[in-house]
């Protein structure tokens, strides 16, 4: 990602955001269910979540690339239907900390373990009703010049306050 590369569109209302508009970092991933690399950095992005706290706003957007990873794109409908019941983080978490179960039964079962209006889901996965939201984040993300997951941008708000990001994830 060039250091001068610009964000299309900018975070909005449609995005899934974890934190408050007036936090002074926003950070804005393009993730991939199924990518090894995003699993590798979803406990980073967890970790600054805790350390930084009201400090942070985080975004996700999908960007399944589906030639390489043949369950990311429905993956990336399961949450946004999950989503649409209101538990987008929840099956964004579940997604990602399962990463190697990601075949259609283990998408119903995590939608019935969050206590989704099963009829609703599989309808909603069947007919590929986010087909357009997910469509949408991956355009965006292509505008932006993302060519691979994950890829991240960050937007700093001007403040009197310092930002600390001392994390340290994993261990030796």
């Amino acid at each position: 990602m060039s250091p001068s590369a610009k964000m299309k569109p900018p975070v909005g209302a449609n995005d899934h955001v974890q934190g408050t508009a007036n936090a002074p970092v926003t950070l804005v991933e393009y993730g991939d269910y199924e990518c090894p690399y995003c699993g590798e950095a979803y406990p980073i992005v967890k970790a600054l979540q805790e350390r930084l706290g009201k400090q942070m706003r985080f975004v996700f957007r999908n960007f399944p690339l589906s030639e390489m990873h043949p369950h990311a794109e429905h993956a990336a409908e399961a949450a946004e239907a999950a989503g649409g019941q209101g538990k987008f983080w929840e099956m964004h978490d579940l997604l990602y900390e399962n990463q190697d179960a990601l075949e259609d039964k283990d998408l119903a079962r995590y939608a019935k373990a969050l206590k989704l209006d099963m009829p609703r889901f599989i309808k909603e996965m069947e007919s590929h009703h986010y087909a357009e939201r997910v469509r949408a984040d991956f355009s965006s993300g292509v505008r932006s010049g993302v060519n691979g997951t994950p890829s991240f941008f960050h937007q700093w708000r001007a403040s009197r306050r310092a930002v600390r990001f001392g994390v340290t994830v994993g261990s030796d």
